[in-house]
């Protein structure tokens, strides 16, 4: 080991689903023991069969679990982890809970606490990029605090423009302002969810840029100064502002731009002297130009593609320089193309709603140039408390034709029950003529793309479950007391308690003939558009339910009046459960 650098032979991993898997898995081919860590509900999960040893982190709820942030710095002192890798998501871009992991002696792997402080507020990271010569989006660099200043800004600059979240990112806290009827509503939804989402209302404006393509650069630092950039990755097949499809080298361009991308890129990274893996993403317009976005502090989950391309382990990289190596890394070369498909639980017939439930079938393809990242087996239960990615589809060719026609194949050999998924969306994707010749921007797919029926992904009935109930008692091991929980099924005088799991609902609208406004899943409300009593049209929004890290409007398909409203915000609902009755 070098002088400058640091002993990691363990590594606590405060993730779950496929990137915990997936970290687990390099930290394990490095010869370092992985620790997991676990949320009651995914006691079984397949990260916390894979590592060497797991912890429970608390209850379902990721406030309480994946967020706890003592609860995991108690478990990495009690464990005698010596790191900590956040994946993304959750802790990865929390500033505070870096430098705590700092102070308690263990190695942050990941960005220093004021990297991620400083290109976490979307205001400071404009200003970064601009003080170091990186091209940003018509906007200003302060936060807005009304609606009227909102108007002004949208008057000087033109409509539409966006209002975003100062301290997130990932489209969460983003509205899209199309004239000044919308202002208000804009103003207000940006600065709730990012309030939800990043604990900060703060909001900022900019203009929008419209057809634009989603173009990022990942970028390696060492802790001695030097930096290397990997490339691009074009992440334009989007909806709800989520990456659906990733691919790299992006298509149609040119060396110059790649070049001038990739200056930006590692640009950016020096304005906040960065460390680490990180992605900074730009927005380019349709003559070429590209415009600073933000920087994504930690690793993303289209790393895939990259590593595809030039056969670099970023997670390994991530942990040799976390431990002080110096970066052995010069000019890449990318060889082939890389395509990433985002297998998601949601349902591409019903408006991409967040299907959770249970997979009943999980067959994932395999053959040359095939990766799946992915966390499922069969009877895994798809939870509304958490992202609904279920796995990633990751396919190579020699060029991107072969690696379209190679996507086509697995995708058409990846097979799913249970839950509905975003495979026909994909396959729709992959035989549009637009993104075959390279002609798809960020709100193409919404606006251009329709899914033709098909039986791949189709949702048969979800069998029945046991219902399951905590059990505690206590044993001794080698005269040592302790406390054990485990699950088993629930019982009464009668015997075991069966649960129906509800099945799928084919109606794709929020309410039926009668005037009953059901909900179409399970999840949270965050706002009641409507009062008791209120007249409405059809269309109307009713209120907003939040699932699966999700807002979804729920809206009555037929006009009239409101003679029974009962939820309110903060209620929970289930799946089916009704909301409203219009008359």
């Amino acid at each position: 080991m070098a002088p400058n650098e640091r002993r990691m032979k363990s590594v606590l991993v405060a993730n779950r689903g496929e990137i915990a898997v997936r970290v687990i898995r390099t930290i394990q081919e490095m010869g370092m023991r992985a620790i997991a860590i676990y949320s009651e509900l995914d006691r079984d999960a397949l990260h916390v069969k894979l590592a060497d040893e797991a912890w429970n982190a608390g209850a379902a709820p990721a406030s309480e679990s994946y967020l706890n942030q003592s609860r995991i710095l108690q478990i990495a002192h009690e464990s005698g982890a010596e790191a900590v890798h956040p994946g993304y998501g959750f802790l990865s871009e929390n500033a505070k809970f870096a430098q705590a992991v700092a102070d308690a002696g263990l190695i942050w792997v990941g960005p220093p606490a004021s990297a991620i402080e400083a290109m976490g507020d979307k205001i400071t990271s404009r200003r970064n990029a601009e003080a170091f010569g990186v091209p940003t989006v018509p906007g200003i660099t302060e936060p807005v605090t009304s609606v009227e200043e909102v108007r002004k800004l949208a008057a000087e600059f033109g409509y539409p423009v966006a209002i975003k979240a100062a301290h997130g990112g990932g489209g969460k806290g983003l509205r899209v302002v199309k004239d000044e009827a919308g202002v208000e509503d804009g103003f207000e939804g940006a600065r709730r969810e990012a309030d939800a989402y990043f604990g900060n209302p703060e909001v900022y404006v900019e203009k929008y840029l419209e057809k634009p393509r989603h173009v990022e650069g990942q970028i390696l630092f060492d802790t001695h100064g030097k930096g290397v950039f990997l490339g691009e990755r074009d992440c334009s097949v989007q909806r709800r502002h989520q990456k659906l499809i990733e691919e790299t080298p992006s298509p149609g361009m040119t060396e110059k731009q790649r070049k001038a991308l990739g200056k930006a890129a590692l640009a950016a990274g020096r304005s906040c002297e960065y460390v680490n893996a990180g992605t900074v993403e730009f927005l380019m317009d349709k003559n070429g130009d590209f415009y600073f976005l933000e920087m994504n502090t930690r690793l993303q989950v289209e790393h895939t593609v990259t590593e595809m391309v030039t056969g670099i382990d970023l997670v390994e990289w991530q942990l040799r320089i976390a431990r002080g190596e110096e970066l052995s890394i010069g000019e890449v070369q990318p060889r082939g193309h890389a395509i990433e498909f985002r297998i998601n639980a949601e349902d591409p017939y019903n408006n991409y709603l967040p299907s959770p439930g249970q997979v009943v079938e999980w067959d994932e393809p395999s053959g040359p140039g095939v990766r799946v990242d992915s966390w499922i087996k069969p009877e895994t239960a798809v939870s509304q408390y958490y992202d609904n990615l279920m796995a990633k589809l990751v396919v190579w060719g020699s060029d991107r034709t072969a690696a379209i026609n190679r996507g086509k194949r697995a995708l058409r050999e990846f097979k799913v029950r249970g839950v509905a998924t975003t495979i026909p969306a994909h396959l729709a994707v992959l035989d549009h003529p637009d993104f075959l010749a390279g002609e798809h921007h960020t709100k193409w797919m919404e606006e251009t793309v329709e899914v033709p029926e098909t039986d791949i992904g189709s949702v048969p009935a979800l069998p029945e479950e046991e219902a399951q109930t905590r059990r505690d008692i206590t044993v001794e091991v080698g005269g040592r007391r302790f406390s054990v929980a485990y699950w088993a099924p629930e019982t009464t005088g009668a015997g075991t308690v069966k649960r129906r799991r509800p099945q799928l609902s084919e109606n794709r609208s929020s309410g039926s003939a009668d005037g009953v406004i059901a909900a179409p899943m399970q999840g949270t409300i965050v706002k009641v558009h409507v009062k008791a009593g209120a007249s409405v049209k059809a269309g109307d929004a009713i209120c907003v339910l939040e699932a699966m890290k999700m807002e979804n409007e729920v809206t009555t398909p037929e006009g009239g009046e409101i003679v029974d409203l009962r939820v309110e915000p903060g209620d929970t609902v289930a799946s089916g459960q009704v909301i409203a009755i219009v008359k």
